[in-house]
């Protein structure tokens, strides 16, 4: 079993062997919390100029809030509205690979570098949305990626209206 730094650089790299590893090993489910937490923390300190230490904190609390509920969603709709014949998961599976997931996130800590900064956080959030795919189409045991992508799509839509409703920031 790989390390918890590991799991994390092996999601960022969008490795399938990971995502497996982590969808099997029901022990890596706070694991995954840590990493949500960890991205929000980074992400937290990287727009720190922004919100301040109560923004970081509310960033927290929303990013595990988010987390699980997009999980949540993601597994209501892979698994219930556009499984596939081989689609067997739990909330857990998909919780724990969607978690990893966010692994690339850690780097928006560099957030506060100006000009760069943005940019960074841009492209974090589109290799984090590319890694919720692969971790959906693993968690789920889909054999075509475009199936986890609309999972994954529907799920984000339906939870940012949610978080636009609770008037709290943006997920991913």
């Amino acid at each position: 079993m790989a390390s918890f730094t590991d799991r994390m650089l092996g999601a960022a790299k969008l490795d399938v062997a990971t995502y497996e590893e982590v969808e099997a090993d029901r022990d890596a489910t706070m694991q995954a919390l840590g990493v949500v937490v960890l991205v929000a923390l980074a992400t937290g300190i990287g727009t720190i100029g922004y919100g301040g230490i109560s923004g970081v904190v509310v960033g927290i609390l929303a990013a595990v809030i988010g987390w699980a509920i997009w999980a949540g969603l993601i597994w209501l709709i892979g698994t219930k509205l556009l499984p596939e014949s081989t689609t067997e998961a739990d909330w857990g599976q998909v919780a724990r690979t969607t978690g990893f997931a966010q692994s690339p996130g850690v780097l928006r800590v560099l957030g506060f570098i100006p000009v760069l900064g943005p940019l960074i956080v841009l492209a974090t959030s589109i290799w984090q949305l590319v890694a919720v795919v692969v971790a959906v189409r693993q968690a789920l045991d889909y054999s075509q990626t475009w199936r986890a992508i609309v999972v994954v799509v529907i799920g984000w839509l339906i939870n940012l209206a949610v978080y636009a409703l609770l008037g709290v920031g943006s997920v991913g």
